[in-house]
């Protein structure tokens, strides 16, 4: 295994071009390795290890969207997934960013960003961490409200369908579910399905 590889090894099969220029890697070294298939550009400036070992490919697709969009949280749809609460399988990434912020050009997964303001997107975050690196992404009650909030773009009946499965959980928490849905402004939307789910 040459340098380049056991060095993206020791950094969870990721590395921007600046740290691996750092740490004495040239760039013909990274380019042979591009063309060998032995790493993968993610966006201009990211590499990722190829075959670094993922437990779920899902994920690692997910991992791949935060390393390269360090301000952008896994939302709606996708957060839908990863928290299973719906049986949709979206063929893009759902992220949030900044409304203010320039989304950057991924090369792959396709993503579809959503520009949240600051009382939609810092609330209801939380990071996890896997052997390659960290996901962000919103928990399950803000990610339903936010779901109810773009239920004319989305579809209400992936909003339901996520809101009856949560409520199926032992982890189902109405306090936790309320307070976003007063941030997501959906409060008077949610509560007469909660009130009629919850009878």
């Amino acid at each position: 295994m040459t340098h380049t590889l056991t060095y993206l090894k020791a950094r969870g099969g990721y590395a921007t071009m600046r740290e691996m220029k750092r740490a004495a890697i040239q760039t013909r070294e990274i380019a042979n390795l591009l063309k060998d298939g032995e790493i993968e550009k993610i966006r201009p400036g990211l590499y990722r290890l190829a075959n670094y070992p993922k437990s779920v490919p899902f994920r690692a697709t997910l991992i791949d969207v935060c390393q390269a969009m360090p301000r952008g949280v896994i939302c709606l749809l996708s957060a839908l997934d990863f928290h299973e609460l719906t049986t949709f399988n979206p063929s893009e990434v759902y992220v949030a960013i900044p409304h203010a912020q320039k989304p950057r050009q991924v090369r792959y997964p396709p993503i579809r960003s959503f520009f949240f303001r600051e009382r939609f997107y810092s609330p209801g975050i939380v990071q996890v961490e896997t052997r390659s690196g960290t996901i962000k992404v919103y928990n399950k009650e803000k990610t339903i409200c936010d779901m109810f909030r773009y239920r004319d773009k989305l579809g209400e009946d992936l909003a339901l369908e996520a809101l009856k499965t949560y409520l199926r959980t032992k982890a189902a928490d109405l306090h936790a579910l309320q307070k976003y849905a007063a941030i997501c402004q959906v409060k008077t939307v949610l509560t007469p399905y909660l009130k009629a789910m919850s009878a």
